[in-house]
């Protein structure tokens, strides 16, 4: 059993932020990703797409923001169960929760923090009859160990950043790496694409644009597949591998968390705005793209300001005893979990008597 003030569902900026809030009150928090690497969609998505609108960074890469994310997190010490969905939410007789995953670990805290982004994300499966019975035997939808590759002939098949970022890595890892695209044009950052295109030209890696895989063989476990092409007057390929990774994207969902009896709208849970971000279940909280209310923009830079509203009223809910007086971190500096401290330099005042 896994014990922390404030559970956190969701690993995204708005998720990772909320450490950084809760820490400042002496907080502890532990979070629960579906996703092998916190981050969410933009480590997922689009890890290279630059972003606009966050404060004081007129230009951001997602993947950096992230890392800057994980980076100002770092001394409060966060928990984190990844690669596992948040399956139910058990009330307990003293007000607190059991959250428990899809492979069994359960968490228990007096706050639970709903910053799924929109959600729980499902991967995009191609429409190959077959696909499910090679699922964990040669087929997977997301890389949560790159090791596993060693060695392997593996072939991967998408257009986006993720195809080609794991395409570019792998070559150094797997023995042959093959990457399918049903168009010629790649849709991911323009320096991924010249790699992957000077990987293809020293034989690194094998392109092969114009096409899409149809077919899945093997007997106990995957061995090879049928790549059709466009191009009609070009044969099928029978390409010959050990690891089959679509990377279509991932589908958002609410998943289970949909059945924990919060009011949903849309897709989307309501939260009271006009206070604390809370739902309406006590002590459940929910922050980010995966709450709406009147107004709701749904911007990260909106979902940081929640996560610091909302851990003023769950300070209230874990320590009801305690007053809680607001310090800028200008003023009182920040004091990790970890024995770190930044604080600004005192000024020193000399008599001239």
């Amino acid at each position: 059993m896994i014990k922390t003030d404030i559970l956190i569902i969701g690993a995204g900026p708005t998720g990772l932020f909320t450490v950084f809030e809760a820490g400042l009150l002496k907080l502890k928090c532990h979070i629960i990703d579906a996703l092998a690497q916190p981050g969410g969609q933009c480590s997922e998505i689009y890890p290279k797409k630059p972003i606009y609108d966050i404060p004081a960074f007129p230009e951001i890469l997602a993947g950096d923001l992230v890392d800057n994310l994980m980076e100002q997190i770092k001394p409060f010490e966060p928990g984190f169960t990844l690669g596992e969905r948040a399956e139910t939410l058990d009330k307990q007789e003293d007000g607190s929760y059991i959250v428990t995953t899809n492979k069994g670990t359960q968490h228990h805290a007096p706050v639970v923090v709903i910053a799924g982004g929109l959600g729980s994300f499902e991967p995009r499966k191609p429409p190959i009859a077959n696909i499910a019975d090679y699922e964990d035997k040669g087929v997977a939808y997301i890389i949560k160990d790159p090791e596993i590759y060693r060695n392997k002939k593996v072939l991967i098949a998408g257009g986006g950043d993720s195809a080609l970022d794991w395409s570019i890595f792998l070559a150094d890892v797997a023995s042959e790496v093959t990457l399918v695209h049903r168009r010629n044009e790649f849709r991911g950052a323009l320096d991924s694409v010249e790699k992957a295109s000077e990987l293809a030209k020293l034989g690194k890696i094998k392109l092969l644009t114009e096409a899409q895989v149809t077919e899945l063989h093997g007997t106990d476990e995957l061995s090879g597949l049928v790549v059709k092409h466009n191009d009609t007057e070009k044969e099928d390929s029978y390409v010959e591998v050990d690891n089959f990774i679509p990377l279509f994207g991932l589908s958002p969902k609410l998943g289970p968390i949909g059945n924990w009896g919060l009011e949903i709208e849309k897709n989307a849970i309501k939260v009271n705005n006009a206070k604390d971000y809370q739902t309406n279940i006590p002590g459940v909280f929910a922050i980010g793209d995966v709450n709406t209310y009147e107004g709701k923009l749904k911007l990260i830079l909106s979902g940081f300001h929640e996560a610091a509203v909302m851990c003023q009223y769950a300070y209230q809910i874990i320590n009801p005893d305690k007053r809680f007086v607001m310090k800028y971190t200008t003023v009182g500096g920040v004091t990790g979990f970890d024995g770190s401290k930044k604080e600004a330099k005192k000024e020193v005042v000399q008599s001239i008597l």
